[in-house]
């Protein structure tokens, strides 16, 4: 059976990317695999600065796996439609494009972040569309009504 990967993070942009990707599995008959990326703490040590009370990795691990969760309950995900969820340490796009490995499909929010500030910021969008093994669809951000 065909695969769909989704970025799955906290923001009302990833809920409209899984939205998509059940009603694309459903006309595909694909599962799809539900993907959330976090970074541990010590990725932004320093030398010689200890940081006392960081989480565990159990807890991370948790606290990726509740994004995902509340995610889904924001979407009514249709019955017909498989799904299971990945929870990895590491760069967003990075993790994306190691589980889009065998997919059929990648399927990610846009922030909406364009111009000059995208730059500065960087994009996961960007770099899946760069990096990604299969293709990519960004769903972009709700139009906003003009007045």
């Amino acid at each position: 059976m065909d695969t769909i990967v989704v970025g799955i993070d906290a923001s009302d942009h990833a809920v409209r990317a899984l939205r998509w990707a059940f009603d694309e599995a459903a006309l595909r008959g694909a599962e799809l695999e539900l993907v959330h990326a976090y970074v541990r703490p010590e990725a932004f040590s320093y030398p010689g600065i200890l940081l006392d009370d960081l989480p565990s990795d159990a807890e991370l691990e948790a606290a990726a796996r509740q994004v995902v969760e509340d995610t889904v309950a924001k979407v009514e995900p249709r019955h017909d439609v498989a799904f299971t969820v990945t929870v990895a340490a590491g760069g967003a796009a990075g993790v994306l494009c190691d589980r889009a490995a065998d997919a059929e499909l990648l399927v990610v929010g846009a922030r909406g972040l364009g111009g000059f500030r995208g730059l500065l910021l960087g994009s996961v969008s960007q770099q899946v569309v760069v990096h990604s093994p299969c293709p990519v669809v960004i769903v972009p951000p709700e139009r906003r009504q003009r007045h």
